[in-house]
């Protein structure tokens, strides 16, 4: 029998999102290093399955970014079983199936626009080709909640803990695929495992000159300009930028010093003379930050550093006034296209600069879009039609015999 006869009249109105899940519990701040953030129920409880899970985690070297995110999706599945009715440690895959089922039928809240002259959900902007985000939630952020739920119930079960099998389906084909697989294959094609959605490779899209220099003209302020400028210079996460201080920029050589997002180490970044002029007039203009303070800070009010979703709504408003839709991160596309595009820059300088664990990862830069090719389809279109010619040592009674020329 399959899973879908088996599950109950509950779970099939969630799969088909006629039942609203719970908005009980929350992630909220913990008290100690090793636990820095806590999944609490309804009653402002913590949930003590999950917290062992995510302090494990931390104590796997994971950041406090990654544990946050892990408890998001810890309280979405358990938000899952409350609706249900279902404790953790009965959960089978009938609640697996209806938390996927879910999730692709109900709206993603982070989605809602308050513009009502915006284009459309899953719509393309046309002016820069890029898809606005579809009402809901992305194949991907599903792929991560089961990994995330897996993850889960494989720690409980290793201590005994929780169901006999695994909620979450195991992909065997993926764990024989990459097992002792040569880093210079290709990788074995494989199929993915129950539940398990198909998630697209999404290709990096870079912002062309001329709306480059369009978001660069809307900036209001010269503390704007410099951090864009920067952006597109360094390639740096937008993190990574707003967390540097004054001692961290290198007038001298040209570079930033930051905290990298992957490894956490002191890393260097590359600044243009343009970005140090834009910056250096910021400084004049704002002043120096305090000892020890960010060097990006808010303009209005009692000062503050500027935090990503200060930044990423700086980026929000020009773009709406342009009718675009670039975000925060592409100036970091722009600048690895603009590398990767270079001639005199080799692939590896380039993985160097942007600091990418995989030179793979690199390589998607220098993919070439139909936008980029438009002034050669130009010139191709316009190039008159060449009429073929045939080597003399063929008889050209024969060539008009072949080709149907009579």
């Amino acid at each position: 029998m399959s899973l879908l006869h088996e599950v109950s009249g509950v779970h099939r109105d969630l799969m088909d999102g006629r039942v609203r899940l719970s908005r009980v519990g929350a992630v909220v701040p913990g008290a100690s290093p090793s636990l820095p953030w806590v999944v609490v129920d309804a009653a402002e409880r913590e949930v003590a399955p999950a917290s062992s899970y995510l302090r494990d985690r931390l104590l796997g070297d994971v950041s406090p970014l990654t544990c946050r995110s892990y408890a998001f999706d810890l309280l979405r599945w358990f938000r899952v079983l409350w609706t249900l009715d279902v404790g953790w440690e009965q959960a089978t895959e009938a609640e697996a199936a209806a938390m996927v089922g879910w999730l692709r039928s109900a709206r993603n809240p982070q989605r809602e626009r308050r513009r009502t002259d915006g284009y459309p959900p899953g719509s393309v902007n046309p002016r820069t080709g890029k898809r606005v985000p579809a009402a809901g939630y992305a194949p991907a952020t599903i792929a991560h909640s089961l990994s995330v739920v897996h993850g889960f119930y494989a720690f409980h079960l290793h201590f005994g803990r929780g169901p006999v099998l695994n909620p979450v389906p195991e992909n065997r084909a993926r764990r024989a695929a990459l097992a002792h697989r040569s880093p210079i294959e290709a990788p074995a094609r494989h199929r993915r495992g129950r539940l398990r959605p198909k998630v697209p490779v999404r290709q990096p899209q870079a912002i062309p000159d001329v709306q480059w220099d369009e978001l660069f003209a809307a900036m209001r302020c010269t503390r704007d300009r410099a951090l864009l400028a920067c952006y597109v210079s360094s390639g740096a996460r937008a993190c990574e930028l707003l967390g540097a201080g004054l001692g961290n920029i290198d007038w001298q050589k040209g570079r930033l010093w930051v905290i990298s997002k992957g490894t956490r180490e002191r890393q260097p970044v590359p600044l243009s003379p343009e970005a140090l002029a834009h910056l250096a007039a910021y400084l004049d203009e704002a002043g120096l930050p305090e000892d020890g303070g960010p060097v990006w800070r808010t303009r209005r009010g009692e000062v503050r550093p500027l935090t990503y979703w200060a930044a990423r709504r700086i980026i929000q408003r020009a773009v709406e006034q342009l009718g675009m839709n670039w975000t925060l991160h592409d100036a970091r596309h722009t600048a690895a296209t603009r590398l990767a595009r270079d001639p005199a820059m080799t692939l590896a300088e380039v993985q160097t600069i942007l600091r990418h664990a995989h030179v793979t990862t690199t390589a998607l830069y220098t993919v070439v879009g139909l936008e980029d090719l438009v002034d050669k389809l130009a010139e191709h279109y316009s190039r008159p039609t060449q009429v073929a010619a045939w080597s003399q040592q063929y008889d050209p009674e024969d060539v008009a015999v072949v080709f149907g020329d009579r």
